[in-house]
């Protein structure tokens, strides 16, 4: 079996190892994704439904927000019901303008897998970590 060679070995290719490839990648940094599961398997597995500004910040630096802003609800607000009663929580308030937007992980996941493979960049599906001595980081 042939040896890689790698500057960063990512174990995971949920939403935050895709996108950590995603920002190595625009990064110009050599890494690989090791997903025990197949991509068809993760591309289909619900995650769930609220990103937090911060994630939003993250996937517009990796280039792969366009579905997101078509797509993706933004909320600067809940309200919360108790007792026959509403309270409204103003998150944009509370936290100097942000927001979170209603936009499921599974679509996230997507999105960067594509963004990926446009990219031409390797993964690993179906790999279980007895097989990571293979990869030899530098």
């Amino acid at each position: 079996m042939e040896n890689l060679t790698t500057q960063v070995a990512i174990i995971g290719s949920g939403p935050a190892g895709l996108l950590l490839g995603q920002l190595l990648f625009k990064a110009g940094i050599s890494h690989v994704i090791i997903e025990q599961r197949s991509a068809e398997y993760v591309a289909a597995r619900i995650r769930a439904g609220i990103l937090e500004q911060v994630s939003v910040d993250l996937l517009k630096q990796a280039g792969v927000d366009e579905n997101l802003n078509k797509f993706g609800l933004a909320h600067d607000g809940i309200e919360i019901l108790t007792n026959g009663l509403k309270h409204r929580v103003d998150l944009s308030e509370l936290t100097q303008g942000k927001q979170v937007t209603v936009y499921g992980q599974t679509e996230v996941t997507k999105d960067l897998m594509h963004a990926r493979e446009a990219a031409g960049c390797d993964g690993y599906h179906g790999v279980y970590l007895q097989m990571f001595h293979l990869f030899q980081m530098n």
